[in-house]
């Protein structure tokens, strides 16, 4: 075979490669879970007893994520009324937690463990390390379990300290959040440029402790990493 030829075979089989794994499909559903008995009480708590779970085209589970029941945000009236965002939250907030079942990778191509993290917002830095890295400054931290006793605030410094520990690196470990204006009513998974798999979702919340005729649209990226390198 001249090397023209072998040439070619290999660009042909580069191509469906990467042909494959893009036109990889994933799928979502909802599942009747308690929240993992890994996490401390005071948080497994805070959690709802319904998660979604991400699958492969094989109907094999990659992932499993339980939301909060309400998210605490702080708001005045006109911007209840407008439309919140995930500035009306506190960073550190917990939004979630996630079991991994095999090894993962984050936004930033960290390999994750497998096991439990509780998911806390974050907002990625404004300085130049970080320019160009993402298409949105929001992100979940993952914290492990273990690790994470109780749902109170975080210093920015210890919130990215704990989450890159557990994750064994010096970054913390990370995943993107997507601005959700018109969530569904029911989570749905949507696929978004670059190979973003992103699942949508309506969260109820609370101002001042009191429940609020509004809701927070969260857009959990479960699939697709920066493009930076």
């Amino acid at each position: 075979m001249s090397w023209t030829v072998r040439l070619v075979a290999v660009s042909i089989l580069l191509t469906a490669a990467t042909a494959f794994a893009a036109d990889a499909k994933y799928t979502l559903k909802t599942a009747a879970t308690p929240a993992p008995k890994e996490l401390a009480e005071p948080i497994g708590k805070l959690l709802s007893d319904h998660s979604v779970q991400l699958a492969d085209d094989k109907g094999s589970v990659l992932c499993e994520v339980w939301f909060r029941k309400e998210l605490p945000v702080r708001a005045t009236p006109a911007q209840v009324k407008n439309g919140l965002s995930y500035r009306e939250l506190e960073e550190s907030t917990v939004l979630g937690a996630v079991r991994f079942d095999q090894q993962w990778s984050d936004y930033r191509k960290h390999k994750i463990k497998p096991g439990v993290y509780t998911l806390r917002l974050g907002f990625q830095p404004m300085d130049g390390d970080h320019m160009g890295t993402a298409p949105y400054s929001e992100f979940c931290l993952l914290i492990a379990a273990q690790a994470d006793a109780k749902p109170d605030l975080l210093e920015t410094k210890r919130l990215q300290e704990m989450s890159a520990k557990s994750i064994g690196g010096s970054h913390p470990g990370v995943i993107l959040l997507f601005p959700n204006e018109k969530p569904p009513d029911k989570p749905s998974l949507v696929e978004k440029e670059n190979n973003h798999w992103v699942v949508m979702l309506k969260e109820p919340v609370t101002v001042q402790g009191q429940k609020a005729p509004a809701s927070l649209g969260i857009g959990l990226v479960l699939v697709g990493q920066t493009t930076a390198e």
